[in-house]
């Protein structure tokens, strides 16, 4: 081999080596430098709010390191997304993605500042949460079959809400009126609390959104719960149908929540992290509160697992999107 070419090919492999060892003495030393930030990418009070403040208690308690909560809301959480996806790969950055994050917002932005399978490195599935449909109790419909019907007779009149564009509640509204075959006209609202509150009036016909922030009204009798759109019938509601069994064959929609690091982050940060998310969402109190009083599944993935799902979601989403002919710039 030529002598420089020869040098130049040891010097390389030095970089790498000593890149290499680099990595592993700064996933030996982790999480001790400082802080770890959890960006949360909506407002604070939501489901990803509540369980990305219940994660970084947990894992600060286990870590021996602070977990801060971030939260950096809009474009229906790409603004986070993008944020996380410029940060160091450090293990020092933390994110709790969605389904809107990491799977609905690939088709549906134009324009989407982020990659959510080059930018990211899959850390855990946290949890399933139960999407529900939702009407104003004064509304005069009692089932899901009675609600498409009034849809049929009245399109022109009758709008859905979601808690805002590209959200899985705005594709839940664009998947029921090309399932039914309505044309519906969709209003977005600056988050779940102000959809709500203008379904329960009646200024809205109807939304899709997770039961877990439906609970306050749909307890006070402000709203009324028809259906949900998980295969299988909730606990928090077993007497109320699911799409399938109300009349609507085929449909089936379940949010979730997943913490995700910067690509690049290290693997032995990547898997500790993983191992301790498990963990957390075993112990009795997290069931309690995520599970039995706010309706989750908890899961508690590898990795790996997170990614396959990604796999399957990001194009079945984007099946949605062109039916449905749903864009945001």
């Amino acid at each position: 081999m030529n002598p420089i070419r020869r040098r130049g090919t040891a010097l390389i492999v030095a970089a790498a080596t000593l890149a290499s060892c680099g990595l592993a003495a700064h996933a030996a030393e982790w999480p001790a430098a400082k802080p770890i930030s959890y960006v949360v990418p909506f407002t604070v009070g939501g489901s990803t709010d509540v369980v990305g403040r219940l994660l970084a208690q947990k894992l600060g308690d286990r870590l021996q390191q602070s977990v801060v909560v971030e939260n950096k809301p809009g474009a229906a959480g790409a603004i986070g997304a993008t944020y996380v996806a410029k940060a160091p790969a450090d293990g020092y950055t933390l994110f709790g993605g969605t389904i809107s994050t990491h799977a609905i917002n690939a088709s549906l932005y134009k324009n989407l500042r982020y990659d959510p399978v080059k930018d990211f490195e899959p850390v855990s599935l946290v949890a399933t949460l139960p999407n529900v449909l939702l009407v104003d109790p004064n509304l005069g419909v009692n089932s899901v079959a009675e609600l498409i019907d009034l849809l049929k007779r009245e399109p022109a009149k009758r709008t859905f809400a979601s808690s805002g564009p590209g959200t899985s509640t705005h594709l839940a509204g664009e998947l029921f009126a090309d399932t039914i075959g309505v044309p519906l006209t969709h209003v977005p609202y600056k988050g779940t609390p102000p959809a709500m509150v203008d379904v329960s009036s009646g200024a809205v016909t109807f939304m899709f959104d997770q039961m877990t922030a439906a609970l306050p009204l749909l307890q006070n009798g402000r709203l009324k719960l028809l259906a949900v759109t998980t295969p299988r019938r909730i606990a928090l509601a077993p007497d109320t149908p699911t799409m399938e069994e109300a009349g609507v064959p085929g449909f089936q929609m379940a949010s979730w929540q997943a913490v995700y690091a910067p690509k690049g982050t290290p693997k032995a940060v990547v898997d500790r992290l993983s191992q301790e998310i498990s963990a957390i969402l075993k112990e009795p109190d997290v069931q309690e509160k995520l599970g039995k009083t706010m309706g989750m599944e908890l899961v508690g993935s590898t990795p790996e697992a997170l990614r396959d799902l990604m796999a399957s979601e990001i194009p079945r989403w984007a099946e949605v999107v062109e039916k449905s002919g749903a864009t945001v710039d």
